[in-house]
């Protein structure tokens, strides 16, 4: 459904992909992991079109999407669920959900997929009149996620989704995401927390400084060594 194929993609001179290539099916679940700096924010930033890749594919569908703008690429399928949330703070919760159908017309579907939101997220049909900048930050998550599906996509990329929330919020978030998944999205899922990615992903890559380093399902993940090292103190080793 989505694929890379040898990208290389530059920060000015500085070479921050460097011939990336993996693939993610319809149906799946694949988690991108690495530690602070690997490049994981930027593989999604490219896939999305914040970022044009200087080398290399990426194709949607068998489609070449490599130079689409953002705009082309959402009405495409794919949304990008940023990392930090980047909800807008100032507007209320109902607000934040409308803004991620801002590019449909169908609004009858938009009022059906605002219900199917709320029966993900409960919490947020209770705070729709709140300014989403005093949200919990649980709620931010759930809030950003939920402006995401909004925009009806085949593919969610989820950009460390459990970043700075409790554990237990972060295991709300992950049964979350897999109530997403079962009901048929596709989930591209770049996360430092390997032991809760690796629960619900199918497949798994391993990218340090801006390269891959390591792939496979994530159950051959969960008994690596290489993980073990990456994860659990010290750098990669082979």
């Amino acid at each position: 459904m989505l694929e890379l194929k040898h990208v290389y993609t530059r920060y000015g001179k500085v070479e921050c992909l460097k011939g990336v290539t993996f693939s993610v099916n319809q149906g799946e679940i694949v988690a991108l992991l690495g530690a602070n700096g690997a490049g994981k924010t930027t593989v999604l930033k490219t896939i999305s079109g914040l970022i044009h890749p200087v080398a290399g594919e990426i194709l949607f569908q068998g489609k070449l999407i490599s130079s689409f703008s953002p705009e082309e690429v959402v009405r495409l399928g794919i949304c990008h669920v940023p990392e930090g949330r980047k909800i807008f703070q100032r507007l209320n919760v109902l607000e934040n959900l409308e803004l991620g159908a801002f590019i449909r017309k169908d609004k009858a579907s938009i009022q059906e997929d605002l219900e199917s939101v709320f029966q993900v997220f409960p919490t947020l049909k209770k705070r729709l009149s709140q300014k989403a900048g005093t949200l919990s930050g649980g709620e931010q998550q759930m809030l950003a996620i939920g402006r995401g599906l909004m925009s009806r996509p085949s593919v969610l990329l989820l950009d460390e989704p459990s970043l700075g929330l409790a554990p237990m919020l972060v295991s709300v978030i992950f049964k979350i995401i897999e109530k997403i998944h079962e009901q048929g999205k596709t989930i591209l899922l770049v996360e430092q927390n390997a032991r809760m990615a690796l629960k619900i992903a199918k497949r798994a890559y391993v990218l340090e400084t801006g390269q891959l380093v390591l792939e496979g399902s994530a159950e051959e993940m969960r008994s690596s060594k290489a993980i073990q090292n990456a994860y659990l103190g010290g750098g990669y080793q082979n």
